[in-house]
């Protein structure tokens, strides 16, 4: 019989983007522009409630799941969701997660928090956490790179 087992964590990245808090919430909101930075989701449903999946992976690879529920959504200043990742029919991890998105001096202060629960060794705090900094990364240069056409415009 496989031992069976949960690693607890919590972790808190903060992230300064160069642009309004708006502007920072319609990019995770809205479905065409977070698929220009994240990837483009099989079902995308931003409400209270509201589900959104995604199925990817490296080719030739195993296929994850996220499947997220939204739990509260405060347009501008917050969005929290519980979701869990599965690799091919393994549950690897659940998790709830946390975004705020907070007027700075420079534009908007992001505050992610995620409180996970990974199961059996299938995924680490330390894998999520880098995977959540290079997606956080991508959401950054996506809105500097639009940030610059409008200006240019």
């Amino acid at each position: 019989m496989k031992k069976r087992f949960v690693t607890h964590d919590t972790f808190t990245i903060e992230k300064t983007y160069h642009v309004s808090p708006e502007r920072v919430f319609t990019a995770w909101s809205d479905p065409e522009e977070k698929a220009l930075w994240f990837q483009k989701s099989e079902e995308f449903d931003f409400r209270i409630d509201g589900r959104e999946r995604n199925i990817g992976g490296p080719p030739g690879g195993p296929v994850f799941t996220q499947d997220a529920r939204y739990l509260e959504i405060v347009p501008d200043q917050r969005i929290v969701y519980s979701y869990t990742m599965d690799m091919d029919e393994t549950r690897i991890s659940v998790s709830v997660t946390t975004i705020e998105f907070k007027p700075a001096e420079d534009g908007t202060q992001l505050i992610f928090t995620e409180q996970g629960a990974f199961l059996d060794g299938h995924d680490s705090p330390a894998d999520r956490l880098h995977g959540t900094k290079f997606l956080l990364d991508k959401l950054g240069e996506y809105l500097q790179k639009e940030s610059t056409v409008e200006k240019n415009k």
